[in-house]
């Protein structure tokens, strides 16, 4: 792997990031390089608190640093609450690879098969919109549905309701034919969220909950807070400005989800068969390489984003909101993992997320 190649990174619901992969650090659990250079972004500024933590086959380790608050005295921990922003996407992606471990929808199914009554899909080249194409981000959809007006600028998506984005989808005009190019869509995930939940007659907090978080015993994940996980939110911010929080209603399956280190190392677990779930099945799915996204080195499954092939392969996504930055990976082959949460819009951790998944990754010469 070249190590000093620049890879196309993706965040929630802002824009793409370059990031460089510069050398990497030993193999082993956090390191102190990684901690190091977390401290050094606590204390430039670029980060209020943050916390890592990595799992393998021998077990897990967590590192903390900052404060949950600025200003505050609480130091971020594996029970803290952040917003993962666009990590929300793999899970609605599981959703759609369990829908069809329980036939209930098909890859190939077009959009329409979901939509309400009087809500239409754009097609293109008499072609429809697939569950596929949404999940693979190759829909020909844009970033954003154009009919955002938000009430609170600061909370952008809390009133963007279900009629308003089917109302959007029925007028809209695609512009590019569908399937042809990887186009990162917030709001193709948004809408595949809400046609999940549809089929499923429930919210989308609800199906993630029964059908994702309490088989994987994954009880600080939802998209609508608990009274006890608001009780240990590390608020976002810009700066050292605490920011609001984000709430979702019709774009939810892009990015509403908050979550803990604790279970999003749960999570990784049972995506590297470090424990066996009921999910085994339609987590397979969504590891599987479908399609190119941007490059030939870097590929998409189900959400989940691919780089390398073969044992050499990284599988990972990053996520951000209005004060929250965040990066989960693994590497199949040697089954280590990480994630990094942090409630600061700066200091984006991607970078040195991918420095410690190379150094996770087998020897070129096994």
């Amino acid at each position: 792997m070249n190590r000093n190649r620049k890879i196309a990174g993706y965040s929630c619901v802002l824009t793409w990031v370059a990031l460089v992969v510069v050398p990497v650090w030993a193999q082993g659990r956090i390191g102190d390089e990684l901690k190091q250079a977390l401290r050094e972004r606590v204390e430039n500024g670029q980060i209020i608190g943050v916390i890592v933590g990595v799992i393998d086959a021998d077990g897990r380790e967590y590192f903390a640093h900052g404060r949950t608050e600025a200003g505050g005295e609480d130091v971020p921990d594996e029970n803290t609450i952040f917003e993962i922003g666009s990590i929300t996407k793999v899970f609605t992606a599981i959703l759609l690879a369990d829908m069809i471990e329980r036939d209930e929808v098909a890859l190939a199914n077009p959009i329409e098969k979901f939509l309400p009554e009087k809500a239409t899909a754009p097609t293109r080249g008499g072609k429809s919109i697939r569950l596929i194409d949404l999940a693979t981000h190759r829909s020909g959809l844009p970033r954003l549905p154009s009919n955002i007006r938000p009430a609170d600028p600061s909370n952008p998506y809390a009133d963007y309701s279900a009629e308003r984005l089917f109302a959007f989808l029925s007028s809209h005009t695609l512009e590019r034919n569908i399937g042809a190019k990887y186009e990162y869509s917030n709001l193709g995930f948004g809408l595949l969220g809400t046609l999940l939940a549809r089929r499923a007659e429930m919210t989308f907090d609800e199906l993630i909950a029964e059908r994702i978080t309490s088989k994987l015993a994954m009880p600080d994940t939802r998209a609508v807070p608990t009274p006890a996980m608001r009780e240990r939110l590390a608020p976002g911010h810009r700066g050292r400005t605490v920011v609001s929080s984000w709430d979702f209603q019709a774009i939810a399956g892009a990015g509403a989800l908050r979550s803990s280190a604790l279970d999003m190392l749960t999570f990784l677990a049972a995506n590297m068969d470090l424990r066996q779930t009921p999910l085994a099945p339609a987590l397979k799915r969504t590891h599987r390489r479908r399609k190119d996204a941007g490059s030939s080195q870097m590929g998409i499954g189900l959400a989940w984003h691919i780089l390398g092939r073969g044992k050499r392969e990284i599988i990972w996504h990053n996520g951000g909101t209005g004060g929250y930055r965040s990066f989960t990976g693994f590497v199949p082959a040697t089954k280590r993992g990480i994630v990094i949460l942090t409630n600061s819009q700066g200091g984006k951790p991607d970078d040195l997320g991918f420095r410690w998944l190379e150094s996770a990754l087998p020897s070129r010469d096994k």
